[in-house]
């Protein structure tokens, strides 16, 4: 159905590159509709929307600009999926999917700015088999799994790809973990964070994530197993109370050659292999209903783009998953 004339989304900015070239055998992904241009009763695959937050970061960030960093990024790779000897005997593609792009949440920082951003991602949730966030600094992480997850909050999950715990006290991009768990309800039990990283967290928080019953897969982990059997533990565990699992890619958790672009990434953090194919896992399992990309300050990017244009790669990624959703 048409979004009602209360609903706190911003217009979608379109965005074009006129120097990429054109070829009519190249579609290029990114020109998605908006779900007002939709008959109201198709169903949406993915809905994309953004949720710019930056003002309670921890970090000096312009993370406000990299939704829209990310949408051009999107414009510069096909939707086109390269038939291979294991799985894939034949080419297949975005286009079987229907994906409809929401626009940004206006202004989702503060108590205020949340509660529109909630009412974004639910609005969104209710159409789409998953929602993808494009963040916006960690504090996203908050409203999207609320919007997504509704009254489940008891029975959710989440999985996390972050270099860092979130636990810390008050409000801000360090804290949409301990959150989710003090304020709204989610089982500790129920949290897997792949990646934790020596060095930028404290041993304090480590123990809160003990205490909670947070399962954690040091980075050290991702050395001696693939990050496939890891993602699949963890959906086995963030699935457990048989609720919706939120997953949140912050790109920090990559390895600071290939994410630039984030201001907490350190040298030694995982590959951009190992995200690309979390979020295509993530995309593949039903359970999970949402996914936010999280810590990219395109600002802070390199001249080749190479942080944000990793983002985008993950949007296709949790696309391509969807395609072997039954």
């Amino acid at each position: 159905m048409p979004l009602p004339s209360w609903h706190p989304i911003a217009r979608v900015e379109i965005v074009t590159d006129a120097a990429l070239p054109h070829d009519p055998l190249w579609p290029r992904t990114g020109n998605w509709p908006s779900p007002n241009d939709l008959d109201p009763a198709t169903p949406i695959d993915l809905g994309l929307i953004g949720i710019p937050t930056w003002r309670t970061s921890l970090s000096l960030t312009n993370a406000w600009q990299t939704p829209r960093a990310i949408r051009r990024a999107l414009k510069r790779y096909s939707g086109a999926l390269m038939p291979d000897r294991v799985g894939r005997p034949n080419p297949r593609s975005l286009d079987e999917l229907t994906i409809a792009d929401f626009g940004d949440a206006l202004e989702p920082d503060g108590e205020a700015g949340e509660a529109r951003a909630i009412a974004a991602v639910a609005a969104a949730a209710s159409r789409s088999r998953v929602v993808v966030a494009l963040g916006g600094d960690n504090s996203l992480t908050v409203p999207v799994a609320r919007g997504a997850w509704g009254d489940n909050a008891s029975t959710a999950g989440l999985i996390t790809l972050d270099a860092h715990y979130d636990l810390r006290d008050g409000v801000s991009n360090g804290s949409p973990v301990r959150r989710l768990v003090d304020e709204f309800g989610l089982n500790g039990r129920r949290i897997v964070q792949i990646g934790i990283a020596d060095f930028v967290n404290s041993r304090e928080y480590a123990q809160r994530a003990l205490d909670y019953g947070i399962t954690v897969v040091h980075r050290d982990e991702l050395h001696r197993r693939p990050m496939s059997d890891v993602f699949a533990e963890a959906l086995e565990i963030a699935g457990a109370g048989g609720g919706p699992i939120h997953v949140d890619l912050d790109v920090d958790v990559c390895d600071r050659s290939v994410a630039p672009g984030c201001p907490a990434s350190v040298p030694g953090g995982i590959s951009a292999y190992e995200l690309r194919t979390a979020a295509r896992a993530a995309g593949a399992d039903s359970r999970v209903v949402s996914v936010d990309l999280a810590e990219i300050d395109a600002s802070a990017d390199t001249a080749d783009g190479r942080t944000v244009r990793l983002a985008a790669l993950c949007v296709l990624e949790v696309a391509a998953g969807l395609l072997d959703r039954p």
